[in-house]
């Protein structure tokens, strides 16, 4: 299965210095969740990835690939 990637929230949290386990808890969301957003075999709901934009300290437009 070819995944699409939708999201850049594993390369933020690199940058960030930051662990799936630490967004985890920012957010109120188990690791293995935040791991399949990573991966982008789930995607956050837009309401999720604003909260998650917050909780990183980073624009809600870096947590997504650009469509041009």
């Amino acid at each position: 299965m070819n995944t699409l990637e939708l999201n850049r929230i594993k390369v933020v949290l690199a940058e960030t210095k930051n662990k799936n386990k630490w967004l985890a808890e920012k957010v109120g969301k188990d690791v293995s969740t935040i791991s399949q957003w990573c991966t982008n075999s789930r995607q956050p709901s837009l309401e999720m990835l604003y909260n998650v934009a917050k909780a990183m300290d980073v624009d809600v437009r870096e947590l997504l690939h650009p469509t041009k």
